[in-house]
Parts: C-alpha cells; sequence; structure tokens
C-alpha cells in the first residue's frame, strides 16, 4: 500500500501498494475461556455498508461471501472447529478472488474480472462477522484474535505460495485499497496485479518463471506487529526474485532505490497516522537506509509498456549534524537520520524496507528484491460517482501487463547477471 510524498510543485499519491495480529496458542476444547462480547466493528468494517461497496459486491457476484461464511461459523461447536472455518474461507475467498481475475468460473457479474475490490470488501464482511459473532461455547479474546488473524492471513494469499520444479520463483506483493474516505470507490492496482499473476508462469529470456503473490493492509499496526516479516520470512530463502509493489504516481512507474526507516504519520485504513521510526523485531539496531537489489537498469531500459519507468534515486533525510529534513536527489549521504525513502514514507516504503532489512538479516544479499510504484489508477474523465468505466478498466489492465513485463525483464536480468 503506498507511499505519500510531497514535492513541490507535484502531487504524489499515495501507495500501498498492506494485516495481521501475531497467532495466538490457544485451545481446541469446547470449555474454553468464556465468551467475552463481541468487539465493535472496525473503521474499515463500518465502511462495508455504503452504497459503493455493496454494488461492487454485487456486480462481482461476492455479495454471497459473508452470508454463505455466517452460516458455515454458526454451525461451529468448538474454537477448533471454528479455526478450521475460518482458514477454509478464507482460502476459498482467495482463490475465487484469483479465479475471477484469471479468467476462471463465472464473473458472477458486469464489473471487470480484473477488479481488486471485491476480494477486500467481501473480507471486510468475513472479519465484521467474526468480530460480532457470539458462539454457543465460550471464546475468549484471545481466540477471536487469532480466528481474526488466521483469516487475514489465508484471505491475503499468504500461505498458498507454492514452487514448480524446473521454473524460477518469483514472489510478488500487492496492498488493498486506501483513502477510502476521499474516494470509496478506490482500487489499488497492486492489488490487481497479485491476482491476476497469482500462479502464473512468465516465459522470460532465461526461461519460465512462476509467480506467486499475497497482499497487504494498508494498516499500521499490523506493520508494527509483524506482518511482513511473517509472511514473507518461510520464502525469501526459496524465491529467486521478489518485489514489492504499491500505487505511487500519476502516469509514471518507479523503482525505488532506496528505503527508509521512517513512518510520516499519514492516515490509514483505520484512520490512524504514526510519526516515528519503523519499529522491526529482532535484535540489534536497523539501519536508516535499505537498498534495492532489483535489475533497476534493465528495468528502465526495457519497453515494458506504456508508461515511463523510472530509476528513483531521491530522498528526504537529515544530514548528519543537522537538524532539518533536505531533499537528496541522489540518495542519502554518510549517517544521515531517514525522514522519507524514493517512495516516500508512508506503507509501501515501509514494507519495502521491512522485506529488504530481511533478505540482508537473512544473508540473502544476492538475491534481487526491492520495490516497484505503479501508476495512479484514475477513472475516465468527468467520472465522478460510478464505479466504473472504460478508461478505469483500461487503465488497470495496462499496468498489470505492464507489471509482469517488468517482471520478465528482471527475471531475465538476473538470470544474465548469475550465468
Amino acid at each position: 500500500m503506498i507511499s505519500l510524498r510531497v514535492r513541490i510543485g507535484a502531487l504524489l499519491c499515495l501507495a500501498l501498494v498492506t494485516g495481521l495480529t501475531a497467532p495466538a496458542t490457544a485451545g481446541t476444547a469446547t470449555t474454553a475461556p468464556a465468551a467475552t462480547t463481541a468487539p465493535a466493528a472496525t473503521v474499515e468494517e463500518q465502511r462495508l455498508d455504503r452504497a459503493v461497496p455493496q454494488e461492487i459486491l454485487r456486480r462481482s457476484g461476492f455479495a454471497d461471501v459473508t452470508p454463505e461464511f455466517a452460516d458455515a461459523l454458526g454451525g461451529a461447536r468448538s474454537y477448533a472447529q471454528a479455526r478450521a472455518i475460518v482458514v477454509r474461507e478464507g482460502s476459498a475467498l482467495w482463490r475465487r478472488a484469483v479465479d475471477r481475475a484469471q479468467g476462471r468460473g463465472p464473473a458472477g457479474g458486469d464489473l471487470s474480472r480484473d477488479d481488486d475490490r471485491p476480494l477486500y470488501w467481501a473480507r471486510l464482511g468475513m472479519t465484521r462477522e467474526v468480530r460480532s459473532w457470539q458462539p454457543g461455547f465460550g471464546l475468549s479474546e484471545r481466540q477471536r484474535a487469532a480466528l481474526l488473524d488466521a483469516l487475514e492471513r489465508a484471505s491475503r494469499g499468504q500461505g498458498d505460495v507454492r514452487g514448480v520444479k524446473g521454473s524460477k520463483r518469483v514472489l510478488v506483493t500487492g496492498f488493498d485499497p486506501f483513502t477510502l474516505d476521499r474516494d470509496i470507490r478506490i482500487s489499488n492496482p497492486s492489488g490487481a496485479s497479485a491476482l491476476a499473476l497469482d500462479g502464473t508462469v512468465i516465459e522470460t529470456a532465461d526461461g519460465p518463471a512462476r509467480v506467486e503473490t499475497m497482499v497487504f493492509p494498508v494498516r499500521w499496526r499490523d506493520f508494527t506487529e509483524g506482518t511482513v516479516e511473517r509472511a514473507l520470512r518461510p520464502y525469501l530463502a526459496g524465491v529467486d526474485l521478489f518485489a514489492t509493489v504499491s500505487q505511487g504516481r500519476v502516469g509514471r512507474f518507479d523503482v525505488e532505490r532506496t528505503n527508509g526507516a521512517w513512518r510520516g504519520g499519514f492516515p490509514d485504513n483505520e484512520n490512524v497516522g504514526r510519526t516515528e521510526t519503523i519499529p522491526v523485531p529482532g535484535p540489534g539496531a536497523a539501519p536508516q537506509w535499505t537498498s534495492t537489489t532489483l535489475p533497476y537498469r534493465d528495468i528502465v531500459a526495457a519497453d515494458t509498456g506504456r508508461f515511463p519507468v523510472y530509476d528513483n534515486t531521491s530522498v528526504t533525510e537529515i544530514p548528519a549534524g543537522g537538524t532539518e529534513p533536505v531533499v537528496r536527489p541522489d540518495g542519502p549521504t554518510p549517517g544521515s537520520t531517514a525522514r522519507a525513502g524514493g517512495g516516500g514514507n508512508y506503507l509501501s516504503n515501509e514494507i519495502a524496507y521491512r522485506a529488504t532489512l530481511l533478505r540482508d538479516r537473512l544473508g540473502l544479499d544476492a538475491l534481487p528484491g526491492g520495490h516497484v510504484h505503479t501508476p495512479v489508477l484514475q477513472f475516465g474523465a468527468g467520472n465522478t460517482s460510478e464505479v466504473t468505466d472504460a478508461e478505469f478498466v483500461r487503465n488497470r489492465r495496462d499496468i498489470i501487463a505492464q507489471v509482469r513485463s517488468i517482471v520478465a525483464v528482471a527475471v531475465s536480468a538476473t538470470g544474465r547477471t548469475r550465468g
């Protein structure tokens, strides 16, 4: 999910390109601790009853997800059964969204198949159901949190990463829609790209590459609780390349050269802001900066689609011995303190920082990986109320196709380098 970056004379949009609490250890017996009062719906879940989300669900065929999930969950007679249901149904939602995006099965309505929004709104219906559920057996606060966590992970594809023998393996991440109080119709092309690419094989100059994807929430708290590290750690050592992707600037792609260890405070999907050094797990001090290992020169030079692609080297820093932020077009200077990476100081910068720091801490210095910002996905001129239009669909499809091409170029370039 994405980054916010303000430049004089330019509007820099948010990227997500982004929610999990740490899994709780909970017993499976029906004699669990006494049930607690169900917590109130979250800010995200409260938006669900508005007209636009309901139209998106109806026009994609996803309006049946929450009622069917509620029926299944209502049949649980223990915490263990409930957990099995949320994992099964969460995984089914992810698969259904991927299948729809890739043309398998019924479209379910007239909404374009490449749309990422049905997955987002259907998931919120499911999480709200778990949050308000009052089962006939005792359900502790900790157990309810664990059910929500399991549902989030399963419905985001975070346990669904596979490989194919003889293929390169690529991991791509995307984000939920965000800034929904500005325009609740918003779609995120990084999330749409994740759905379109998951499980696909891309033919590259270095041979076939199997792409696996997952999506992340646009919520500071989930990143604080380590959702990125927990989701990526099991897979990084087994892939040949990774790319975190989010929505960025108008009319352009950017390969972000440097990521900064700073949160700039822009509100997330829960309308919460954080202004602080990025809190990362693990012992030892974290660096102020991390760097991409994607083959950015090859990506920028290639003809990958209709949008220009830039090698973005700019950062904002407080120089060593200084007190005020300074924009550095050519990257950070020695001893400086981060205030924004190339991708800003929102959650897209943070996922890039966390993923590349994890790469380095795992000793995978040679693994190609880093962040790609897509263009902002825009509606057609004059459309201020319709949930879709022809230009909106064209823009999203072109962005998805160009993400695929960028991945192919990156795989081919790294194959040549290793060869």
